[in-house]
């Protein structure tokens, strides 16, 4: 069976953390060996350029030099975890990939698309994961969740409606490409989304193994 290549995207407060463990779950049940990471993130020079993004500070951070910073740090990731970790036969499970910087970036910052798909093309020779869980909730239901966390980062700190335009971009990925994402409404209880992951993944498992 050939190693897949596994995200999790959406938004703040849709349950990423809680359910990639869940998602581990199902493919240790499966026996399919596999690694998680992260983005930005994943490597240690990545794992210091996702301190860089993350941390508030009083200089502006130029829109540009943040989507360079992030297609930086993937593509040290890219060929550092990701790829080697393809070739040895293992799945890769990543929190957030470069949809999330169409969404963050392209739909949160209002970036040119095009510029966005450029750098996905010449960082990383538009590299695409096989299978997209994206976990969705209106902003309105996510922020009331994320606020019980007071350790909000740079990006959690924005306001509502750049939010609202990451969820409306995460959408038209989802829209422009619907045979790589698995669409999960996050809003239900914790049970009813892990039952409809357990049933989108599965069958995704099944299709690998019999090609």
């Amino acid at each position: 069976m050939q190693a897949q290549f596994l995200t999790i995207e959406g938004g703040e407060g849709v349950g990423k953390t809680t359910n990639i463990q869940f998602v581990q779950s199902i493919l240790e049940q499966h026996n399919i060996p596999f690694i998680q990471t992260r983005e930005p993130g994943g490597t240690p020079l990545a794992e210091e350029l996702r301190e860089l993004l993350l941390a508030k500070r009083d200089e502006p951070f130029d829109p540009v030099a943040e989507l360079l910073l992030m297609f930086a740090a993937r593509a040290q990731h890219v060929s550092q975890v990701i790829k080697p970790a393809l070739a040895s036969g293992k799945w890769v499970i990543c929190d957030r990939f470069t949809d999330a910087t169409f969404a963050y970036q392209g739909g949160g910052r209002q970036l040119d698309w095009q510029v966005i798909t450029q750098l996905e093309q010449s960082a990383l020779n538009n590299f695409k994961p096989d299978k997209t869980l994206l976990l969705d909730v209106a902003p309105e239901i996510g922020m009331k969740r994320a606020a019980a966390r007071s350790d909000f980062d740079r990006f959690e700190s924005e306001q509502m409606a750049f939010f609202k335009r990451v969820r409306d971009a995460y959408l038209k990925r989802k829209n422009d490409d619907p045979e790589r994402f698995l669409m999960i409404d996050a809003s239900k209880d914790l049970a009813t989304v892990q039952s409809s992951i357990k049933q989108s993944l599965e069958r995704f498992i099944k299709q690998v193994k019999h090609g």
